[in-house]
Order: C-alpha cells, then sequence, then structure tokens
C-alpha cells in the first residue's frame, strides 16, 4: 500500500490497468523465485520520504539484485552490507566536496528521513539479474512520483545522475525547481562524477529557496 500523502499526491495511479497489470507481474515473479526488495519494502522511499517533506530528489535506476542489498531506498543497503562500488564513489566525492567522514555502512535512511526522496526508477528485480524488471509499468508510475513532485508549490532539488536519470529531465519545469545533473558514481563513469561537488550544489540551493541544508553526515554503526 501506499504512504497516506503519496496517496493523496498520486491519486488513483495505483487504480490504473497497467498497475494491476505490473502488480501481477512481480506476483508472478515472486512465485517463481527471489524478487527484491522484499514486498514490504517496494514503496519503503515513499514511506520514509512523506509527499509533502521531499526537498530533495535522488533518482537511481533499479535496485540491488543481491541477497539482503536493498531494501527500497536508491543506492542504499541495510546496515551489516557491504557498501556497493557506486555508494563508496557518492560517499568519496561527499569527502571531497564537504569534508565529511566516509562512514562504515551504507544505510542512507537518515538522509530520506530529512526530506531526501531516495527513489529508483524501477521498484523490483529479480535476483541476480540487473534491469530484468524494466519495461514493465515501474517507469510509468515513478514519473508519475517524479511529476507529482514537480507540480508541488514548494521548489525542489532534483538529482540525475547519469544518462538514463537525465532523461527524466522532460519531467521538471527547470524554471521553478533546481536540477543537478552528473556522472553516474558508478566506476565506469565515477572519473567524471569525481569532482562534480553536487552535494555543495545541492544545499547552496535549498538554501536558496530558505530551506534547511541537509545534514548528509551519517553515523558509524560499527
Amino acid at each position: 500500500m501506499l504512504p497516506a500523502s503519496w496517496q493523496e499526491a498520486l491519486g488513483d495511479e495505483t487504480e490504473q490497468p497497467y498497475f494491476k497489470e505490473l502488480a501481477d507481474f512481480v506476483e508472478e515473479e515472486r512465485r517463481n523465485g527471489p524478487v527484491y526488495p522484499p514486498r514490504e519494502e517496494v514503496f519503503a522511499a515513499l514511506d520514509a520520504t512523506p509527499y509533502d517533506r521531499v526537498k530533495v530528489l535522488v533518482l537511481g535506476q533499479d535496485p540491488y539484485h543481491g541477497e539482503g542489498q536493498g531494501h527500497g531506498l536508491c543506492f542504499s543497503v541495510r546496515p551489516g552490507v557491504r557498501t556497493p562500488p557506486s555508494l563508496r564513489n557518492i560517499f568519496r566525492e561527499l569527502r571531497d566536496d564537504l569534508g565529511h567522514p566516509v562512514p562504515d555502512n551504507g544505510y542512507l535512511m537518515p538522509w530520506a528521513r530529512q526530506g531526501v526522496l531516495l527513489l529508483n526508477a524501477v521498484l523490483t528485480v529479480r535476483a541476480g539479474q540487473a534491469n530484468s524488471h524494466q519495461g514493465v509499468g515501474w517507469e510509468k508510475f515513478t514519473d508519475a512520483v517524479i511529476t507529482a513532485v514537480n507540480a508541488r508549490e514548494e521548489p525542489v532539488v532534483f538529482v540525475l545522475w547519469g544518462n538514463y536519470a537525465k532523461k527524466k529531465k522532460r519531467l521538471i519545469d527547470t524554471a521553478r525547481h533546481t536540477v543537478v545533473e552528473g556522472a553516474h558514481p558508478s566506476p565506469l563513469s565515477a572519473r567524471r562524477f569525481l569532482g562534480s561537488r553536487p552535494f555543495s550544489q545541492i544545499d547552496a540551493a535549498l538554501a536558496e529557496y530558505g530551506h534547511e541544508p541537509v545534514d548528509w553526515r551519517l553515523p558509524d554503526l560499527g
């Protein structure tokens, strides 16, 4: 079930025929083998960041496909799970940009609770098969989420890393909102991502809008 604030923002999106087909597809996939994240965490990003609290939207592609990794927030992994390469590069850039130490974990829930919507474009994946649930309907749903955030009166900072995310710029009113674009933090494009200083750009835009900056520091969990 969608959290209440998002039900109102998205209207009858989950009643559309495509969404029922999508839900049936994911349930069939779960009957045939592991699908990540678990059923109760598919909408974790929306649950952690209510519609009226979104001040930054970071767009990822699809969930991590390893056991125990993804939990519904893009780029984030559960406590105790080794930090994946893309997230290690994000932390490296955060250290170089704002001077924050690299945490001992990749759990990004503290960002989500401050109004950073960590949204993947595709919300489920077959175990061990990246992008296996692309093109079955999730993109239509998450485009509706982006469109709903774009419709908010309060300006928002949209963070689009990599060519896949940048295609969503067409859904954003760049006259009202700020878009921070850059290369994807994956090892394949890290050379162009590192040094791009996205975090200071985000905080500068938030300050311009009169919002509190995000406290990007993450606690060590030991």
